[in-house]
């Protein structure tokens, strides 16, 4: 299962919120998990509202024999991030905010990886595997 929602505006991020929500209820994922990658959706969505201009979020649930993985995928092309290291570190924030979002989002997921350049636009793609088809670790 895939589902794509283009964010241009701080507006669409309920809405990738709302139908990410729905596809992951709908693919039997457990409250818990859910909620991760929900927050998750939400903070990647915001930070493409608030510093890459224009992009997309994608989210995947792949399943095979011993269970499933849910991708959460952002890619933007916005003006890039200058210190990707810095970025991942709690409270730094080049829009001050409390630069909390994509350290929290690493934490709530297995793996959290980052590719952005200045002037190159970003992508982050964060994953999640479920040990049990559709539920728990």
């Amino acid at each position: 299962m895939q589902l794509e929602v283009d964010i241009s505006s701080e507006s669409d991020v309920p809405v990738l919120v709302s139908r990410a929500g729905r596809a992951l209820t709908a693919a039997g994922v457990q409250d818990e998990e859910r909620g991760r990658v929900l927050t998750v959706c939400a903070e990647l969505g915001q930070n493409i509202a608030k510093y890459g201009r224009y992009g997309q979020v994608t989210l995947r649930i792949e399943d095979d024999a011993r269970g499933c993985t849910l991708t959460v995928e952002a890619s933007d092309r916005g003006p890039g991030i200058a210190d990707v290291a810095a970025a991942l570190r709690d409270h730094f924030s080049s829009g001050g905010t409390l630069g909390l979002g994509l350290p929290g989002a690493k934490r709530l997921m297995d793996d959290l990886q980052i590719d952005s350049a200045p002037g190159a636009g970003t992508r982050v793609r964060a994953t999640r595997r479920l040990f049990s088809p559709r539920g728990g670790r």
